[in-house]
């Protein structure tokens, strides 16, 4: 440790506040300076560090500046990097001071002593694909908010659709026939129909765009493989995979529950023991993923897994939908509310998407 020094680097849009630490036990944290957020700035500051011939162990945390920075510095002899995870760093509860120099000084000091909790940085074939995953979401979430702005309006003039379920060809039909007496209202809701038309259209090309670029993705087999599960078709499956990678990287699957925050919070003391609701940590994506999946099997079963899945894949979901469907039961007849029983496979069901990586991943070759 005494040949190596540690870089707390906390970053910004334009500049990188720099702080280093000798290694224990009576080694220095100090700041160095500040350079700009920029390739050549950075590569010239690791020069210097090095100048001596000492190792870099460099970290900065995980935000909106992406993973850049991390692959510039992974590619240096001598340099290891890592991304930390933000909500894992700890903090003093009296602490009210925040400025880029106390937080570099403070990655410093905390990357010396191992307190810092590195996340997993995807490479960047990956990280395109979970852009375009997180993309089709959000296009999502527009038609969402688009079809809540008319069924408000609707509501406000006392308007009911009464033929059908709302939202489908029929219903947008009869919303292109009201006419209103305002001529303000004809114009807006004009406007609303149009944003609506052309949100759902932003929607369908991306995942149009998702059918044709899953195929050559590296993980493809893996989205293919979780399609054997009960209620994951060619969009969940492929949000749960951009989002959490390979779950093979998991040495089982409870450190996997933990990273969705698929697991029960919990405040014990002594001899009393409290537990709570999930805690809701990591990636929301894929947990919401997780969760629309797991109402599917609050249903009756239908039939098995198709045939162009792996024998051993087929299998691990058949006892999935088995086993997780008794259990909602189970749940159900104890008097457990039905958010939290849906919750409750959802977390176990990780176990198997788990168990499918392992399976499909030895048949991958030959397919």
């Amino acid at each position: 440790m005494k040949h190596t020094l540690y870089v707390g680097l906390d970053t910004d849009s334009r500049h990188i506040d720099v702080a280093v630490a000798d290694g224990l036990p009576h080694g220095e944290v100090r700041y160095w300076g500040q350079i700009a957020n920029e390739p050549a700035a950075v590569d010239r500051l690791i020069k210097r560090l090095r100048k001596d011939g000492r190792a870099l162990v460099v970290c900065y945390e995980a935000g909106p500046c992406g993973y850049g920075l991390y692959r510039q510095l992974a590619g240096k002899p001598g340099v290891s990097c890592q991304v930390v995870a933000p909500a894992m760093i700890p903090r003093r509860p009296g602490d009210r001071v925040k400025t880029n120099r106390r937080d570099c000084l403070a990655l410093a000091k905390l990357l010396r002593a191992e307190e810092l909790t590195a996340i997993w940085v995807p490479d960047t074939a990956h990280e395109a694909m979970r852009d375009v995953v997180r993309q089709r979401s959000a296009a999502r979430a527009d038609v969402t908010r688009c079809r809540q702005r008319i069924a408000s309006f609707l509501l406000r003039q006392g308007i009911r659709y009464a033929t059908g379920k709302p939202w489908t060809k029929r219903h947008r039909l009869w919303l292109g026939r009201l006419e209103w007496a305002a001529p303000a209202h004809q114009l807006m809701f004009a406007e609303l129909l149009d944003a609506l038309d052309r949100t759902q259209a932003h929607h369908d090309r991306l995942v149009d765009h998702l059918r044709e670029l899953v195929p050559q993705w590296s993980l493809a087999w893996l989205v293919a493989a979780v399609q054997a599960m009960r209620g994951y078709r060619l969009v969940n499956a492929a949000t749960l995979v951009a989002e959490i990678g390979d779950p093979r990287r998991f040495s089982s699957p409870r450190p996997l529950m933990a990273f969705l925050g698929a697991v029960p919070s919990e405040h014990s003391t002594g001899d009393t023991i409290r537990r709570g609701a999930i805690t809701k940590a990591g990636n929301t994506r894929a947990r919401t993923a997780l969760i629309e999946a797991a109402w599917t099997y609050t249903r009756p079963g239908k039939a098995p897994p198709s045939a162009h899945h792996a024998p051993a894949v087929r299998a691990i979901a058949e006892k999935a939908r088995h086993r997780l469907s008794g259990r909602y039961r189970r749940l159900i007849a104890r008097g457990k509310p039905p958010n939290v029983a849906v919750t409750a496979i959802a977390r176990e069901s990780l176990g198997f998407i788990w168990a499918i990586a392992h399976a499909a991943a030895d048949a991958a070759p030959r397919r």
